[in-house]
């Protein structure tokens, strides 16, 4: 074929011509986070949601990651994503018991279910279309987002003998669990992750509770407070949540909107798997090499805090209809899943040990 000077420009302009196509198709949306910058854990379930998105798109929908504080602050990371300041936010649901108190249930509530349990209920039991209904007022869609497993009763600058020792505390303690802990005497702060060491550090707090080891180790709160609790009776299970603008969700087309619930369902799945395997290897290297004291919470404080957790739930329940709703949905699959989880995991692990 022979090249004219028509052809060549022809092709130049058809050239020109993709990449505005392309551009014209690509979309870039910010993601605001409640974490520290790559923050083990939640603030990796934000990258990886941001690097799938962007794979399963072959980049047509990209999405930049902010930290806590870089764009909004920890605590205003719903109300913009809401308003759009953001299309997306990655954080946990229980920030937003003050805007609505059922959205405690969504992360976790004290003896609440367990992080499997917890996910059987938003997947299989109802639990998705009462979070949705629940957040759409503040114009956003919620997604599991991620996991951190099983987590911790917390950092602890004194061992605990009994209640007279809780009262009086100054506990780094958010959700229900903060306030089962208010009513048995604790003074609870709702500190932001990235402020929780210094907290420590200067007396403002005498003990935090965040998530479980592979977390934990990386804020360094084991050199301050080196007496680590558990069970995490006041949040037993981690979920995080990805929000996304209804306004930016409504405007994604079929497959963009699979790509988007896709990430952040393989993250979901994802995180549990990679906390269970960094939250063995950290607590060995607390115990071993940071000579963390490893404790159980005595067993008056558990009986305790179990009768008050009952009362703060019939409370929320009891303070709307959509509360009630969300309480008798979680309560009933506690319910019916409990004695599975008795025969299923309690006995395969009491087997185990012997």
């Amino acid at each position: 074929m022979r090249l004219t000077r028509r052809t060549l420009t022809a092709a130049g302009a058809a050239a020109l011509a993709a990449p505005s196509v392309a551009r014209a198709q690509t979309r870039r949306w910010r993601m605001v986070t409640s974490w520290p910058k790559r923050l083990p854990g939640p603030g990796m379930s934000a990258e990886r949601i941001a690097e799938r998105i962007a794979a399963l798109s072959g980049g047509r929908l990209t999405v930049q990651v902010a930290a806590a504080g870089e764009v909004v602050p920890a605590f205003e990371v719903l109300d913009a994503v809401g308003v759009g300041v953001a299309e997306m936010g990655h954080t946990a649901s229980f920030y937003w018991q003050g805007k609505q108190p059922a959205a405690a249930y969504f992360t976790t509530v004290p003896f609440g279910l367990t992080p499997a349990e917890h996910v059987a209920w938003v997947e299989a039991a109802g639990g998705q279309a009462l979070w949705d209904a629940l957040y759409a007022p503040f114009g956003v869609k919620p997604f599991m987002g991620g996991n951190t497993g099983v987590c911790m009763g917390g950092w602890f600058r004194r061992e605990l003998r009994g209640l007279d020792d809780v009262r009086g505390l100054k506990i780094r303690s958010l959700g229900l669990g903060g306030e089962v802990y208010r009513r048995l005497g604790a003074t609870p702060q709702t500190t932001p992750p990235g402020e929780i060491l210094t907290s420590l550090q200067s007396g403002v707090l005498d003990a935090a509770e965040f998530v479980g080891p592979g977390t934990d180790i990386s804020l360094g709160l084991y050199r301050v407070a080196p007496v680590y609790y558990g069970p995490g009776f006041n949040k037993p299970n981690g979920t995080g949540e990805c929000i996304v603008s209804l306004k930016a969700w409504e405007a994604l087309d079929a497959e963009g909107r699979a790509i988007v619930a896709h990430a952040c369902a393989a993250e979901a799945g994802f995180a549990l798997s990679e906390m269970e395997r960094l939250n063995a290897e950290a607590l060995a290297a607390l115990v071993e090499r940071h000579n963390v004291q490893l404790r159980s919470f005595p067993p008056e404080v558990v009986a305790a805090a179990r009768k008050v957790a009952a009362e703060v739930l019939g409370e929320l329940a009891a303070r709307s209809d959509t509360a009630r709703k969300v309480h008798d949905s979680y309560a009933a699959f506690r319910e019916r899943t409990g004695p599975w989880s008795k025969v299923s995991i309690r006995a395969v692990l009491e087997a185990r040990e012997g």
